[in-house]
């Protein structure tokens, strides 16, 4: 990538727009083809605010580029052993193509019991065991959606990732983990010399300097200074964190993982906190979907 002034912003508003709209034209033909509509179900257990929020938007989303959907909701108490027959049922239902179980769940539910219960070929969040394994491999799989998303920016923008040195901040089963071995795999984007830091790390500032590709996702409210970055690296910032701003309407703002005031000076390009990793999910999710419906991960 050419160095000129000022960074490029890398805009996942913008990109997951024009993801959603592209997933809406195809649902048109398909149902013009009389094809199946693609149909995604949500568990959502409990009354957590933020978790009613997600669904709520994952609902709406469907509905913007023509899919069917459908909610099930469950109360914060129900048994394990309840919730995995509702998962059941739906793995079960030939009409729904992908599902999804809000994270997160109540204590006395086991996550891993739960994602282990879910059918891979509708595991559109890329959870299951199967569909990691697959990813590892380089198969056809369901990608998690905020690793799906950062590959997207980075084909969207054009950005070189071959021969590059990749340096991911985190470890996460969700992001950092995954972004690894995405990175490394001998593909586009891909092809990179990775190195996974993580909170044992020694010389972390040293390392995080020798990127040319930063992926943040640690979780730490501005733990990228201005200092760790090198002239002219490519900066993803995965993390999203709300703090009190009396200035704003909502009375608060959202800012990431990296100091994007001091690092963008020096960056060729940079996700902005919000507007850049954050909304490809849902786009990354309705994807997902739309390749469940027409068979292209495990076959019709």
């Amino acid at each position: 990538m050419e160095q000129q002034k000022g960074p490029i912003t890398i805009d996942g508003k913008k990109i997951s727009a024009e993801i959603k709209e592209e997933i809406a034209q195809e649902v048109i033909k398909i149902k013009a083809t009389g094809g199946k509509t693609p149909h995604l179900a949500a568990i959502l257990v409990g009354n957590d605010g933020a978790s009613q929020t997600y669904v709520g938007a994952k609902v709406k989303a469907c509905e913007q580029v023509g899919f069917a959907s459908t909610l099930v909701r469950l109360e914060e108490n129900i048994s394990e052993a309840d919730l995995l027959q509702e998962v059941q049922k739906i793995n079960e239902d030939p009409e729904i193509d992908g599902l999804i179980v809000q994270l997160p769940l109540p204590s006395h539910i086991s996550v891993q019991k739960v994602t282990a219960r879910i059918r891979p070929e509708k595991d559109v969040d890329g959870f299951t065991p199967a569909n990691v394994g697959r990813m590892a491999l380089n198969w056809p799989a369901y990608i998690s959606a905020t690793p799906y998303g950062i590959l997207e920016l980075f084909k969207r923008y054009e950005i070189e990732t071959s021969g590059k040195h990749c340096v991911v901040i985190g470890r996460s089963h969700i992001v950092g983990s995954p972004m690894s071995i995405l990175m490394a795999r001998n593909d586009y984007p891909g092809n990179c010399t990775v190195t996974v830091t993580h909170s044992r790390t020694q010389n972390l500032k040293e390392i995080a300097r020798s990127a040319d590709i930063l992926i943040v996702a640690i979780g730490k409210q501005g733990f990228v200074t201005e200092d760790m970055v090198k002239p002219g690296a490519v900066v993803i910032d995965v993390g999203i964190h709300r703090i009190e701003d009396a200035t704003k309407k909502s009375g608060f703002r959202l800012v990431g993982d990296v100091k994007y005031e001091e690092v963008s000076k020096k960056a060729s390009a940079i996700t902005p906190v919000p507007g850049g990793v954050g909304p490809m999910t849902i786009a990354a999710l309705l994807y997902n979907t739309l390749q469940s419906a027409q068979g292209k991960i495990y076959g019709g």
